[in-house]
């Protein structure tokens, strides 16, 4: 089957950051549809949604009562985006348990994305921490616009290394090292991921890629290579941030899953995830980014992978 090796973990993310940008709403019944076909098919750890407020982010407005119906079982293998102690306690009284602590390199992004200083958030995490920590969950050390920024510009990677080695993030339990705009490039992902793993506290290392410019698949293997061993794609490429002017799909899960092939990915798998994609998207309104999906549709049926 030819997988990949270093090994790595895909996280499925399309129901927060697949679906932040578009301008559809999915009922509560329709996520818990999707998640729980994911979770079926064999998907390891999924992205379910954000505390960010629903005026501001509307498709994420039913985030609560998505935890809400979701057995413990299940939320095992599911994270929430949170920004602020406030969110962390919110989601876990709605039984969330594991929660990624997000917050940006660059002070602008953060300003515009969260509505307050790197600083800020930074001297907040030791609460959400706690929080966290009180009801037996995990939380990660989330750092976007980790290369470059859509207002600063790039990012210097020792502004990134300073924020993993701050003591206040001590008890994340995983870092996310995020080409928010997918503006890297395979050599400085690898460059950056490898640098966290040799000069940054022993946590499990993601990588959360974009496929703005082409390169979301070649910079997620960069980073498997480097070190990363979760990493973060959306159905057919869905995606981006809606703070973050010329930030646009994520990489693509089926893409990320073609390419590293897991032991429980197979021909049959991609076929219900084809389905699951193309059916979201069409409800969605969104074009299919995924070139795994395509390839799949094409007329190669000597190809044990063509539908």
């Amino acid at each position: 089957m030819y997988e990949f090796a270093p090994a790595a973990q895909l996280r499925d993310v399309t129901m927060r950051d697949g679906l932040q940008l578009t301008g559809k709403m999915l009922s509560t019944e329709r996520k818990l549809e999707i998640i729980r076909a994911l979770v079926d098919l064999g998907v390891p750890e999924l992205e379910i949604g954000s505390m960010a407020r629903g005026d501001k982010v509307p498709p994420m407005a039913n985030t609560l009562d998505v935890i809400g119906e979701l057995t413990a079982e299940e939320l095992s293998q599911c994270w929430v985006w949170v920004a602020t102690p406030r969110h962390v306690e919110k989601a876990a009284a709605a039984g969330a348990r594991n929660f990624q602590y997000c917050f940006s390199a660059s002070d602008s992004h953060n300003q515009a994305n969260i509505g307050r200083t790197t600083e800020d958030s930074l001297a907040a995490m030791p609460a959400a921490i706690d929080i966290a920590r009180s009801v037996g969950g995990a939380i990660e050390l989330c750092i976007a616009t980790s290369f470059t920024c859509p207002f600063e510009g790039a990012v210097p990677a020792d502004r990134v290394i300073a924020i993993a080695d701050d003591e206040r993030t001590t008890g994340a339990t995983d870092i996310v090292i995020a080409d928010t705009l997918g503006q890297a490039v395979p050599t400085q992902v690898a460059s950056l991921i490898g640098r966290v793993a040799a000069e940054t506290p022993s946590r499990r290392i993601v990588f959360h890629g974009h496929d703005t410019w082409g390169l979301g698949v070649a910079n997620t293997l960069a980073a498997i290579s480097a070190g990363a061993t979760l990493v973060d794609g959306s159905l057919g490429g869905l995606g981006g941030c809606p703070f973050a002017p010329g930030a646009s799909g994520n990489t693509s899960s089926e893409e990320i899953l073609f390419a590293t092939r897991p032991n429980w990915f197979t021909p049959g798998t991609l076929t219900a995830l084809v389905d699951i994609s193309e059916k979201l998207l069409t409800e969605l309104g969104e074009p299919m980014r995924s070139k795994t999906v395509q390839g799949a549709r094409s007329e190669a049926s000597a190809f044990e992978w063509v539908l």
